[in-house]
C-alpha cells in the first residue's frame, strides 16, 4: 500500500509540476489527470493555476478537474469565471466554456452557485438553458418551492 501512496503522490506531483510549467497540451493533459485522481487537495493549486492560465483549453481542463475533484472551495472560483463571460456580450460568450462552467458547477452541487446559474437559465441559447436548468434541478430539486418561501 505504501509504494502506491508514493507512486500517487509523484504521479500527483508531477502532474502539477506539468500544470504550472509545461507546454499548452501538457498543462491541459496535466489537468485532467489531476481531475481524474479526485484529491481534493489539488482544489487550492488548481484556483491559482486558474488565476494565472490564459489559454482557454488549459482554462477548460481546470474547470473540468474541479468538477471532477467537487470541492466546493471551487465553487465561486468557477461562479467568478461565468460572471466574468455572462458580462460578454452574447455572441462574444465563450459557449463551450459555459457548458464546461455548468456542468462542473453541477458535480460539485454547491447551492451558491444556483443565484449564477439562474441568469444563465434565461440565455436565448436554447441547449445551454436547457442544460442549466438540469443543473439547477441537480442541485438542488426543491428549487422551484424555495423560490416561492
Amino acid at each position: 500500500m505504501d509504494s502506491n501512496f508514493n507512486s500517487r503522490d509523484g504521479e500527483y506531483n508531477l502532474a502539477f509540476k506539468n500544470l504550472f510549467h509545461g507546454k499548452i497540451m501538457e498543462r491541459a493533459s496535466a489537468a485532467r489527470q489531476i481531475g481524474h485522481l479526485k484529491d481534493g487537495r489539488a482544489t487550492n493549486l488548481l484556483v491559482r493555476a486558474l488565476n494565472s492560465e490564459e489559454d482557454p483549453i488549459v482554462i477548460n481542463r481546470i474547470i473540468e478537474a474541479m468538477g471532477e475533484i467537487k470541492d466546493a472551495k471551487a465553487t465561486m472560483v468557477i461562479v467568478e469565471l461565468l460572471k466574468r463571460e455572462l458580462e460578454k456580450h452574447e455572441t462574444d460568450q465563450d459557449k463551450s466554456l459555459l457548458f464546461l462552467i455548468v456542468e462542473s458547477l453541477m458535480k460539485i452541487g454547491d447551492k451558491r452557485a444556483l443565484e449564477h446559474l439562474g441568469i444563465l437559465s434565461r440565455s436565448c441559447e436554447s441547449d445551454l438553458k436547457t442544460f442549466t436548468e438540469e443543473a439547477i434541478e441537480c442541485i438542488d430539486p426543491e428549487w422551484k418551492k424555495n423560490l416561492v418561501e
